[in-house]
């Protein structure tokens, strides 16, 4: 499967999922945002938000400081 994540074009075995990718690519399902094809991928429907092949992501991940 091909995406294009936060712009840099990468290839992944098959996913079924946003949270698969989350997975992949080792990330905190709780830390980041997501959005798939320019729409905001609600936290509680990585799960069930299928993915497909040529999908645009962008992850921004959330980081805590004063």
């Amino acid at each position: 499967m091909n995406l294009t994540v936060n712009g840099e074009p990468r290839s992944f075995q098959a996913l079924a999922s946003v949270a698969e990718l989350v997975a992949a690519l080792g990330l905190d399902g709780r830390k980041v945002a997501v959005e798939r094809n320019l729409e905001i991928v609600p936290r509680s429907a990585y799960g069930r938000t299928a993915l497909a092949d040529g999908d645009q992501i962008e992850i921004v991940h959330f980081i805590g400081g004063g």
